[in-house]
């Protein structure tokens, strides 16, 4: 018992924890800051991305997926297959020509319109009628269809504004069509739209030719 007693106890050895080298600790502060760097450079990367994107949606929902309202026009290439005019004394005409409608669509996707009639009139008075066939205008293109008219006077109740045209040597007609169709976007989307022409032609009695064409 003595001698356990007298026996040291020896305190339990020190774990020696030597401090990082000023080279261990740069090099991680190093590696830090480098983590850092590459999280600041993705999130700038991410945000970019997603700004560009939604300028790509905007930019695609204000011109691809924006339908606008196809144009048509009368046109102005008319080949008279009959002519006949009266005199300012005894004012007539009674004409028959072929000439061009113009449909005209700047959206992306076709316009597929149905069948209409063209009305021609003077003053007002219709003077005769031509089918519109249904048909469809391309993407970004102007479907042309050709068509064949025949006009007369016979309809007018009064003749004197006639007269006074015919003797300045000129007759005017106006011509109105409302087309009825829809825009196909994507192979998917539909959107109904209507296209309205309204057109004055002033035919040059003389020449037999068209003096002039103004579309509305």
């Amino acid at each position: 018992m003595a001698e356990k007693m007298n026996q040291q106890v020896h305190p339990f050895a020190q774990v020696n924890k030597q401090p990082r080298s000023d080279e261990e600790s740069g090099t991680l502060t190093s590696d830090q800051e480098l983590k850092r760097k590459k999280r600041i450079k993705l999130a700038i990367y991410i945000a970019a991305f997603a700004v560009f994107q939604t300028i790509v949606i905007l930019v695609f929902a204000l011109t691809v997926m924006r339908v606008k309202t196809p144009k048509v026009r009368l046109g102005t290439d008319v080949t008279f297959q009959n002519f006949k005019t009266g005199t300012q004394a005894s004012p007539s005409f009674d004409l028959s020509f072929t000439t061009q409608v113009g449909v005209k669509n700047s959206n992306f996707g076709p316009y597929k319109f149905d069948s209409t009639i063209a009305t021609f009139m003077y003053e007002g008075v219709t003077v005769g009628q031509v089918t519109i066939p249904k048909g469809k205008a391309g993407l970004r293109s102007t479907k042309k269809v050709t068509v064949t008219a025949n006009v007369n006077s016979n309809a007018l109740q009064s003749t004197a504004s006639l007269g006074s045209e015919l003797g300045a040597g000129v007759l005017t007609l106006n011509s109105q069509a409302k087309l009825s169709g829809k825009v196909e976007l994507m192979f998917v989307m539909k959107k109904k739209k209507s296209a309205e022409m309204n057109c004055t032609m002033t035919i040059e009695v003389s020449t037999k030719a068209v003096q002039s064409m103004n579309c509305e």
